[in-house]
């Protein structure tokens, strides 16, 4: 699941150029660079969608706002793939043939950033994503880049907090065994955390659509691990929290992953994972001068506080309006090599340099829920 100038934000005036566009199509207009979204913005995880799409649209209006680039105003051609990967291969390839875009930015979920980074990577179109971690979403694909952690940087993480800071070296796993993000989550954790000398007692995964854990509760209790790493999404997780205080384990045993990042989570079951902790790309409270920037800019923009997926997709396209600045000319090649050039960019969740492999080297975020918030604990360099 998630980069900026330093100086104060300017809302007056701004000129928001965003727009959803409609199957008609569009005239390309040689004022205006133009980049694509593929976003979730309905079905199952319309949250994440949305969430990111209203820190894209921040990121828009502030650069047009500022003069564009290079003279021309950036737009942001949305489309919603429905929370599906066959809808992500559909859209992506709509917004490359028909409307000419320089560059992409989406998806939040690694399986349909999957689908849409192969359809850019075959008709070599650079695309951004703002959240997909896992690792083999930039693997062998040269026009795809993230501005977010790997699945694989972030089980190290979890597993060396869970060792080095909360001193706990017997762990229970429960993980979608289904579910890339979840299940392979689960196996970095667990590589990570044996090879520290941890031990772990139960290894547990459930079947998709999945509602009553029960079962699987009362067997991870009964193994007695000192923590629960649970590394699945906000929607699963409400209800495991909910039937773990029934089972009578406490929210406290719980460690989870970026998945968890929803204000869903903490409306659904914000009691009963008070204490809980989760690495992320991001909280309201992290002591960063750009954060802190960011977060009084999008609460004058939409009055809340912004989610991780907001601050990733805000930092998504302001990283790649910094390259379409660089580049020697505002194509895609340009685009792509201007990229990976991309060091130490300032961003609302980190200073961050983009690697080799076009992954983000940038620091992680530990959260803890305190009265049913979300609240910056530490943070860790990935690895």
């Amino acid at each position: 699941m998630a980069m900026i100038s330093r100086r104060a934000f300017t809302l007056a005036a701004a000129s928001l150029t965003v727009f959803t566009l409609g199957a008609s199509g569009c005239t390309k207009n040689s004022d205006e660079i133009v980049v694509g979204a593929y976003l979730s913005l309905s079905g199952s995880d319309s949250t994440f969608g949305t969430d990111t799409k209203d820190g894209i649209e921040l990121a828009v209006q502030e650069v047009n706002a500022a003069g564009g680039i290079k003279g021309k105003k950036v737009k942001v051609l949305y489309e919603d793939d429905k929370s599906t990967p066959q809808e992500a291969s559909n859209k992506v390839r709509q917004l490359i043939d028909r409307d000419k875009v320089v560059a992409l930015l989406g998806e939040v979920a690694s399986s349909r950033s999957m689908a849409g980074g192969l359809i850019a990577n075959t008709k070599k179109v650079p695309m951004v994503t703002p959240s997909s971690t896992a690792v083999e979403v930039t693997k062998d694909r040269e026009w795809v880049f993230r501005t977010c952690f790997t699945d694989a940087q972030q089980g190290d993480v979890a597993a060396r907090f869970v060792w080095e800071t909360l001193k706990k070296k017997k762990v229970g796993l429960f993980y979608a065994a289904q579910d890339n993000y979840s299940s392979g989550l689960a196996q970095s954790f667990k590589d990570s955390f044996k090879k520290l000398g941890g031990e772990i007692v139960i290894d547990k995964g459930f079947q998709s659509k999945e509602t009553n854990f029960t079962t699987y509760l009362n067997e991870i209790k009964g193994a007695k691990p000192e923590a629960i790493f649970v590394p699945i999404y906000y929607n699963d997780m409400v209800q495991v929290a909910r039937q773990a205080k029934q089972a009578d384990i406490p929210g406290t045993m719980f460690i989870g992953g970026d998945g968890w990042d929803s204000a869903d989570l903490t409306e659904g079951a914000g009691a009963e994972l008070e204490g809980a902790y989760f690495t992320n790309h991001y909280a309201p409270d992290v002591p960063w001068p750009n954060s802190a920037a960011f977060l009084k800019a999008f609460k004058g923009k939409y009055n809340h506080d912004p989610s991780s997926l907001s601050a990733q997709g805000y930092d998504a396209a302001r990283l790649l309006f910094d390259a379409i600045t660089r580049a020697s000319e505002p194509t895609p090649a340009g685009i792509k090599a201007a990229l990976e050039q991309t060091k130490d960019f300032q961003g609302a969740t980190g200073t961050l340099t983009i690697d080799k492999e076009h992954n983000a080297n940038k620091p992680i975020v530990v959260v803890q829920i305190k009265a049913k918030k979300f609240t910056y604990h530490s943070q860790l360099m990935s690895k």
